[in-house]
């Protein structure tokens, strides 16, 4: 059955907002969660300002379990988990916490890897000056790896929309959602066209956004 676009449009418009809800309902929140935790691994490892070699170590092995995880697995496996803090485990909502807890992980490992890049001579010198640990933290660390930060956060954003997408096969709502239920099961191949280009379209405009900020960090 093929659909009437005269009246599919409103649904399109409406799947498009859901999707940019989960992605940035999710990037605000695993940006939060991902940053603490690319912090408390930094500074925890072997040598730096709050060494702590058995947290770092959970930390890291907790990390390395979660990230390797497909994302439409690790979805299906949260589903207890989802309908305990969610209430459900369908529809937007549904979808973002376990997007969140993907997205977290692969932030905080990004954060790490960014700050790990950082002269310790500048640590070093702020030690000297008598900076404490929250403040070289926030002075230091944050700010110096703010450019690649950004760059960081742009790929986690197209990996996010990617994600939305699969969490619509399994009822989040969204463009996969809609592609599945109008394209795939329906045999229509213009609604699967229209999708895809939708999506096509958000992964260029978040990496465009990204590129430009990061290069407005990076001049600084």
């Amino acid at each position: 059955m093929q659909v009437d676009w005269n009246t599919f449009w409103p649904r399109i418009f409406e799947a498009t907002g859901e999707t940019l809800t989960m992605v940035l309902f999710t990037l605000l929140f695993s940006s939060v969660f991902g940053i603490a935790l690319g912090l408390l691994l930094y500074v925890t490892r072997e040598g730096n300002i709050l060494e702590n070699k058995v947290l770092f170590n959970i930390l890291n092995v907790f990390i390395n379990i979660i990230r390797p995880i497909p994302f439409i697995i690790l979805l299906v496996a949260l589903s207890p988990v989802t309908r305990v803090v969610v209430g459900t485990t369908i529809g937007t909502w549904a979808a973002i916490f376990p997007m969140t807890i993907a997205a977290s992980f692969g932030i905080a490992r990004i954060v790490e890897n960014n700050l790990v890049s950082i002269d310790p001579g500048i640590i070093e010198a702020a030690k000297a000056m008598g900076a404490s640990p929250v403040s070289i933290i926030f002075t230091v660390l944050i700010p110096e790896a703010l450019g690649p930060l950004i760059l960081g956060l742009t790929f986690i954003s197209v990996a996010l929309i990617d994600f939305s997408a699969m969490a619509g096969t399994v009822g989040g709502g969204g463009l996969g959602d809609l592609a599945m239920t109008y394209g795939y099961q329906r045999f229509d191949n213009s609604v699967m066209f229209v999708t895809v280009l939708l999506l096509i379209v958000l992964t260029q405009i978040a990496q465009f956004i990204g590129n430009y900020l990061a290069r407005i960090f990076l001049r600084r």
